[in-house]
């Protein structure tokens, strides 16, 4: 009977693998756990490109749904005004926007960029109530057409034409609604002709433009094998001491244009131009010394010509010609009006003037706008002392661009 009590032995002996069945089964999950590592998929983290490109795709709707909306809204304030079209031209509410624009700039691309990308955008949206046509002294991509394009963007419709005379011209008979001319620079001073038909015609500077000027030598050849140089006067001028140390052997050619400069070196071997780098891409040239003016520092500055007249913004110059009595201490009395009334001079130039009548013309740019109390005392003065007095214009003062 004692016997009979082993199989209970037996039977405890049976519940220890039973006991360990949880344990195998804990061991047997945690070493499957590495298999369940592909059930992540970090397949679309390999695609980061792709998630790029999708960002890109995105912000470019997103983008041009704004510059639309940009052009849409322009042109809505534009037509609650009560002459639309003539609101289009606002060279103070232009400069005042560039210069929240370059406020907030934070980078990283540079300014210039930036410039131009809401240029056009703001002038795009203008365009949708009146296109503004505009004469400038040709040919394409001269420094002149690009000071045109920096006031109006490539919107405009613009009329390259062959002489600072004809763009008087186009813009007095109505041909055009503005032109632009250069007036002055820090090199080589007054532009003679555009002064010259001030004292012709009845049209005033609306705005200026100043460009800082970048010269450069280009060509299909190689420096060495140049044996001519063509540009306009003033560019030849403006990089004398250069071409003077570095082409002695190039025989210089002045023609019309930086512009008609380029198309030559395009069209003849052997032939340089100096021009400015956007030549060099439209005429398809190579650079072979960029920078070559003497003043690194060289800007000229450009009249927009019109019949437009500008309210005061706050910051703004006055030009005027004048012509006085030619005899001793006329132009010392003259002179002192400015000193009475607080009014600074910013630039004079004279003219002998033309025929058997002696004596000089004289233009003179100065702080403040004609509808300021302090300029116009001043101006009642000069009326009671001058032979001859015309108000060219009050305008914004606006920076130099590069």
């Amino acid at each position: 009977m004692a016997k009979a009590k082993r199989p209970a032995k037996k039977q405890t002996a049976t519940k220890r693998p039973a006991a360990k069945r949880p344990a195998a089964k804990a061991a047997s999950a945690k070493r499957k756990k590495p298999a369940a590592a592909p059930a992540t998929r970090k397949a679309p983290a390999k695609r980061g490109g792709g998630t790029i490109d999708v960002q890109l795709k995105k912000l470019d709707r997103e983008i041009l749904k704004l510059i639309n909306k940009r052009a849409e809204l322009t042109a809505k304030s534009l037509n609650k005004l009560p002459n639309p079209q003539q609101a289009t031209f606002n060279p103070a509410i232009d400069d005042e926007m560039w210069q929240q624009v370059q406020n907030a700039h934070k980078g990283p691309l540079p300014i210039q960029a930036v410039r131009s990308v809401f240029r056009e955008i703001i002038n795009g949206g203008k365009s949708l109530v009146k296109t503004q046509r505009i004469a400038y002294l040709g040919p394409a991509f001269s420094f002149t057409h690009l000071a045109a394009i920096e006031r109006f963007g490539k919107t405009a419709d613009f009329i390259p034409v062959n002489s600072i005379a004809t763009v008087f011209e186009e813009v007095n008979r109505g041909l055009a609604d503005f032109g632009i001319v250069p007036i002055e620079n820090s090199t080589d001073g007054r532009v003679v002709d555009t002064l010259d038909m001030f004292t012709r015609l009845p049209l005033k500077i609306c705005a200026e433009v100043q460009i800082s000027i970048h010269h450069n030598l280009m060509s299909r050849c190689p420096r060495g094998e140049i044996t001519e140089i063509y540009s306009k006067p003033q560019a030849l001028s403006q990089c004398r001491d250069w071409l003077s140390r570095n082409m002695p052997q190039a025989r210089l050619i002045e023609v019309t244009s930086t512009s008609t400069a380029a198309q030559l070196a395009r069209d003849k071997q052997g032939v340089g131009a100096i021009a400015s780098w956007q030549a060099s891409t439209e005429y398809d040239l190579q650079i072979v010394a960029e920078d070559i003016q003497d003043n690194k520092n060289n800007v000229t500055r450009f009249a927009v010509i019109g019949d437009h007249v500008n309210k005061a913004s706050g910051d703004d110059k006055t030009a005027i010609l004048l012509q006085i009595s030619h005899k001793p201490g006329s132009l010392a009395d003259t002179l002192a009006i400015f000193k009475r009334n607080k009014v600074n001079l910013t630039w004079i130039e004279s003219f002998p003037l033309k025929g058997p009548e002696g004596g000089y013309l004289f233009f003179l740019d100065f702080e403040g706008h004609a509808k300021e109390a302090r300029v116009k005392r001043a101006l009642s003065e000069l009326e009671r002392r001058a032979v001859r007095i015309e108000v060219l214009g009050s305008y914004p003062r606006s920076p130099s661009i590069e």
